[in-house]
């Protein structure tokens, strides 16, 4: 079955073209020009993966990228974001929010295809999987499976995918330091940003979601001059 993407953009001109380019990639494409469109979209649709641009007539992509993490049903779903600022802060932005990518304008169609397919690939889609396995760890509960993360008070927490893969990162290594470029391939940080400002944004945003906030962390903790470590033992559920 074809993978559905969602796009929003409120340039037609580059509405239509990714839409015949994708479509041709074979993906099922919608298209809306803003942000209520796009609203009315997931809500009714849903889709497999988000292409959002920062820039909408009626809303910006920033607070759209807020509402699909807090979304019931598509909380999940990857995000790539469209931004045609060269200003770095709109890409911190868009990471800190939750996107999974970000590509500047202009930019190569086919280079929007292979995100899109690292994305999906990441996410899980298109692989028959049996069963489930669950990883225990402090005071956490992951599902690797559906990206779910459960705190012992039975609180859920809200992953986006870069978030799982840095998690789950840390999980294949607890006890282990993890350098800036391990992680930093984890978490697919792009240029022109710093790799070093990509891994802080993301291990930061990970302590976030763990409840990680002691001074010093706990949880996540720095090693000065060599990178992270998870200190917490990880167990499988059985």
């Amino acid at each position: 079955m074809s993978k559905s993407i969602l796009l929003v953009d409120d340039d037609q001109d580059i509405r239509e073209l990714l839409q015949a380019y994708l479509s041709r990639c074979g993906f099922d494409v919608r298209a809306v020009a803003d942000g209520q469109g796009f609203r009315q979209a997931l809500d009714s649709h849903g889709c497999d993966l988000v292409i959002l641009d920062v820039m909408l007539p009626d809303e910006d992509g920033f607070n759209l990228c807020r509402w699909v993490r807090q979304h019931p049903r598509q909380a999940q779903v990857p995000i790539i974001m469209l931004t045609a600022s060269s200003d770095e802060a709109d890409r911190v932005i868009g990471l800190e929010l939750g996107a999974d990518d970000y590509l500047g304008k202009p930019f190569s169609p086919r280079e929007l295809q292979a995100r899109i397919k690292a994305l999906l690939r990441r996410a899980g889609f298109g692989q028959e999987r049996a069963g489930g396995d669950v990883l225990t760890f402090d005071e956490w509960r992951l599902d690797t499976i559906s990206h779910r993360l459960f705190h012992r008070d039975g609180e859920e927490v809200i992953l986006s995918g870069a978030d799982f893969a840095l998690l789950k990162l840390f999980l294949d290594h607890p006890q282990q330091i993890l350098d800036r470029d391990t992680i930093g391939n984890a978490t697919r940080g792009r240029e022109p940003m710093p790799l070093d400002r990509i891994v802080d944004m993301a291990v930061s945003r990970l302590r976030q979601r763990l409840r990680d906030t002691d001074k010093p962390p706990r949880l996540i903790r720095t090693v000065r001059g060599s990178g992270y470590l998870l200190a917490a033992s990880v167990a499988p559920v059985n």
